[in-house]
């Protein structure tokens, strides 16, 4: 079963998005590992798009999770600013921090955390959605 929760792109909503994030994966009894890459992978995303998906206006965030079959998928919307965060390639990390330049790692790292990133823009919304197995132990 699918659950939804919106809320402001505040930073300040943070914490919401992460309780909703571990009561679905609690009851669902994902693995330690699985459960903090999940979480990390959401806070990253999230984080963003409070701080850059609308330019001064206020706007809003959609998070649905669930989980069938031992994989958890999520989803996040916004009404912002059309951004694909896919679309830039990723970073050489072996690079110095000086030649690496500045960006890039917090996707480079979301898609390292989870089995599968996808991005869409579709009615006036970005949509990420990110899926993991969990490795359950039942």
């Amino acid at each position: 079963m699918e659950e939804v929760l919106k809320v402001a792109a505040k930073p300040e909503s943070l914490v919401e998005i992460l309780d909703f994030v571990g009561k679905i994966l609690d009851a669902h009894g994902c693995t330690p590992q699985a459960r903090t890459q999940l979480r990390m992978a959401i806070e990253e995303i999230y984080v963003n798009i409070a701080h850059y998906a609308y330019a001064s206006e206020e706007g809003w965030a959609e998070i649905s999770g669930s989980v069938e079959d031992d994989v958890a998928t999520f989803c996040i919307t916004d009404g912002g600013d059309p951004f694909d965060p896919l679309a830039k390639t990723d970073p050489d990390i072996l690079l110095s921090g000086e030649e690496r330049g500045i960006g890039g790692l917090g996707i480079f790292m979301v898609k390292s955390m989870v089995d599968d990133v996808k991005y869409e823009y579709s009615n006036g919304c970005n949509k990420l959605t990110l899926t993991k197995s969990l490795g359950t132990t039942d």
